[in-house]
């Protein structure tokens, strides 16, 4: 739209440019006539009307803008857009079999969500505190602001240690590990600049700190995991399946060994084609009991 405008009014200032050079080469230069020329290219070139809807459009921005700032200042309706924004991600990557929305587990906990892995129940908690950040943005004074920062990263170090205290505790059939998830990119990417060493000291104690894209990678590694055992668990079942036909196999070669010493051992024709093909089965079954066990 921007373009289309700038465009219309660069077309504009060239046909006045070929206008005032036509004028002034038969004649004075009127104001008026200034006027008239560019009020009907405006008209006739449509430029009001895409005008009117830049400026209906930046109006509209504005208002969502003030409205999701409005949100962003209340904690209850901040812990609602994050509870959403998490509850959208899963939804959308995982099936719903893998994960909870505020499901009461380990001894009656009840993280805002949760994803069923292969090394337990990873825990996630999106109620983040923001207010002390809201007022380092907004300041401008460099005192208060440099307050407002470090009692921001406090609040973070105070979340952090509930999280770990809460939602950690393998013995309970929890991950080693919890997210706390920050429903900001650049609330993300202020932390990792300002306060990494810390981040990194929070994921040695198992509470790991993500962004919306952040955990939307973190899941995909999570599903291949998952998809992996499954794999892994499927083949299983294929090798004990397979072993147990063996074992099977034994008892009717038994059988067999009894009735062909007893009856066919005279017999040449049909009977050695029928045992040639018999040894041939024979030798395939001995190869598959003879698959390792892992």
């Amino acid at each position: 739209m921007i373009a289309e405008i700038l465009l219309i009014v660069i077309v504009l200032l060239l046909l006045l440019l070929i206008f005032l050079i036509h004028r002034g080469r038969h004649g004075r230069i009127e104001t008026r006539d200034i006027e008239s020329a560019i009020s009907k290219a405006w008209r006739e070139s449509g430029l009001d009307e895409k005008v009117g809807e830049l400026t209906t459009q930046a109006r509209d921005i504005r208002e969502s803008h003030r409205s999701i700032e409005q949100m962003l200042r209340v904690p209850k309706e901040r812990a609602s857009l994050g509870e959403l924004s998490l509850e959208t991600i899963l939804s959308d990557q995982l099936p719903p079999d893998m994960f909870g929305i505020r499901e009461r587990i380990l001894d009656g906990k009840t993280p805002d969500a949760s994803i069923k892995s292969t090394v337990g129940l990873i825990c996630i908690d999106s109620k983040f505190p923001l207010d002390n950040y809201r007022k380092m943005i907004e300041t401008e004074e460099s005192k208060e602001k440099e307050n407002s920062k470090k009692q921001f990263i406090r609040d973070v170090q105070g979340h952090l240690d509930k999280i770990s205290a809460d939602y950690v505790c393998p013995e309970k059939g929890s991950a080693e590990f919890a997210f706390a998830y920050i429903p900001s990119e650049g609330v993300y990417y202020f932390l990792v600049n300002e306060a990494y060493q810390m981040l990194r000291d929070y994921t040695r104690k198992g509470v790991q700190v993500v962004s919306p894209l952040t955990l939307s990678h973190k899941i995909e590694l999570i599903k291949a995991g998952v998809h992996a055992k499954k794999l892994s668990q499927d083949a299983e079942k294929v090798r004990k399946n397979l072993l147990r036909l063996s074992q099977r196999f034994d008892r009717i070669d038994e059988i067999w060994r009894v009735f062909y010493n007893s009856h066919f051992k005279n017999l040449e024709g049909k009977a050695e084609e029928l045992d040639e093909a018999y040894k041939k089965l024979r030798e395939e079954f001995d190869r598959i009991s003879k698959i390792p066990e892992e």
